[in-house]
């Protein structure tokens, strides 16, 4: 619990990442096992949405685009680290702020954990592009899977705990690398056609599928619509390191805008070039038996040489995941220990970092929890499917926060800096809410009806027992808050220091 006494004191962080550490912080927090997996993995996941992946992938763009707006209204008036535990205990009401970062968290950790572990079939798919059919092999036994992505996840940690520069510096030539990488799978895929696929697919002893017609059904498709939703998650991280940023009340919006046109153009892109050669039918055999990805599909038709190439592009894409999600993670708790809902001890700011090195820690075990829950279930979707549920969850309670804050909080509503107009403002929030709320029941309908082998393969209970635990937390904190004599009405109508 935070001692009320010290509640003015300067939390140690430091404002040195810029706009360019911030849109690279959202872009690589988008891009990775969305674009390279989820697309093709779909196939599985939602058996009947055959040929329409993108359109699916355009409509579930949408809410994602309304709860971009929420982020950038709210981040440019409430500028501090853990932004959307900020933005909407302030602006809407303190248990919802804690249940809608605590949903956030939860389901990120998860992603985390699934990230680094799909990692290891893209190095899969390089051993056995260049031969090593051995090695290859012995990367999908379990002790090496869960041993290397360990190995990854903890990696990134150590680099975030030594500072926001030495991250930015990491970063950002990472995503340099991964977008020339990618670019080679848009430029090879629209250098194909189905036919040549095909013709050598069959020269190369693979089971050519049947051809047959994929016949549009709405309820595929909605579904696979809150799926792709989750590609589009990861601006929100922009906001997490609010209380990094350089001129944050320009930086944060322009930063969050600037990852969700530059991804989903980037999404569209790379999705049209693959399903231009690869026929979605193969997409679907393939992925029935095994995880597949964009690298090891396209490879069918490229040299060993860029196979290699484009899988190295994909295994950066999910390497920039992990320390920009380390990070939102991280930031979520230091701000709820701040605030004195959570141990103290997540609060410490290193001396020498200027880094939450205790909640970067918290962050890293709770991802490797995500590993081996990735691995013990046989199949990462239950990790994007909590992810899924967590996140919508969390944008309509942003939207709700953009609706809610002229009334609850007009001090804090004055510093708006972006759609400062509430009559254009709150209708298109009222939108989002209404919208991420539809895809919510879509995808908990979806959850509950599927065919699983036992219930905690299902995401809403799981999530729901989550929240239990959150809401317990969050009761016995508040209630010492109050024994310490804190005004808990100020202290949660108020910003934290920076």
């Amino acid at each position: 619990m935070t001692d009320p006494s010290d509640r003015d004191q300067p939390t140690g962080l430091v404002r040195e990442l810029g706009l360019l550490g911030l849109a690279a912080t959202g872009i690589c927090s988008m891009l990775g096992a969305g674009i390279n997996v989820v697309p093709f993995m779909l196939q599985r996941n939602v058996p009947d949405i055959g040929p329409w992946v993108l359109p699916a992938f355009l409509v579930g763009a949408i809410p994602a685009l309304l709860a971009a707006l929420a982020y950038a209204v709210l981040a440019s008036a409430m500028p501090r680290a853990g932004g959307s535990y900020i933005h909407v205990s302030r602006a809407l009401n303190p248990y919802l702020g804690f249940i809608a970062s605590f949903s956030q968290w939860f389901g990120l950790s998860i992603v985390v954990g699934v990230v680094a572990y799909v990692m290891v079939p893209f190095l899969r798919d390089v051993a056995a592009a260049i031969g090593y059919t051995g090695l290859a092999d012995a990367l999908e036994t379990g002790p090496v899977r869960v041993g290397l992505a360990l190995l990854f996840l903890w990696l990134f940690v150590v680099i975030n705990i030594r500072g926001v520069q030495l991250y930015e510096r990491t970063l950002v030539p990472l995503m340099v690398v991964m977008f020339a990488l990618g670019g080679i799978v848009i430029v090879a895929g629209f250098s194909f056609d189905q036919d040549a696929y095909l013709r050598a697919l069959e020269a190369s002893g693979g089971q050519v599928p049947e051809m047959i017609d994929g016949p549009f059904r709405w309820s595929a498709f909605l579904s696979a619509s809150v799926v792709l939703f989750a590609s589009f998650i990861g601006f929100d991280s922009i906001a997490q390191a609010g209380g990094e940023a350089r001129n944050p009340g320009r930086a944060l919006p322009a930063a969050i805008g600037i990852a969700i046109f530059v991804v989903g153009g980037f999404y569209v892109l790379f999705t049209m070039a693959v399903y231009h050669t690869v026929p979605w039918q193969y997409v679907a055999q393939e992925a029935a038996l095994r995880d597949v990805t964009a690298p090891g599909l396209l490879g069918v038709v490229l040299s060993p040489g860029w196979t290699v190439a484009i899988v190295g592009g994909a295994a950066v894409a999910l390497l920039n995941d992990l320390p920009a999600m380390l990070l939102s993670l991280s930031r979520l708790m230091f701000a709820w220990a701040e605030d004195g809902i959570f141990p103290r001890s997540l609060s410490s700011v290193h001396p020498r970092h200027h880094t939450p090195h205790v909640a970067i820690l918290a962050s890293g075990a709770m991802a490797s929890v995500g590993v081996l829950g990735s691995h013990l279930a046989g199949d990462f979707f239950l990790g994007v499917d909590i992810m899924v549920t967590s996140m919508l969850v969390n944008f309509a309670l942003m939207c709700l926060a953009v609706l809610s804050l002229p009334r609850r909080n007009p001090e804090i509503a004055a510093r708006v800096e972006v759609f400062r107009n509430a009559r254009l403002r709150e209708p298109v929030a009222a939108t989002g809410a209404v919208v991420l709320l539809g895809f919510l029941m879509i995808h908990v309908w979806k959850d509950l009806n599927a065919d699983v082998a036992a219930w905690y393969f299902h995401s809403t209970p799981v999530w729901l027992i989550v929240m239990g635990v959150g809401t317990v937390i969050y009761f016995r904190e508040r209630g010492a808050l109050q024994r310490a004599g804190v005004d808990l009405d100020e202290r949660f109508r108020t910003l934290p220091p920076e």
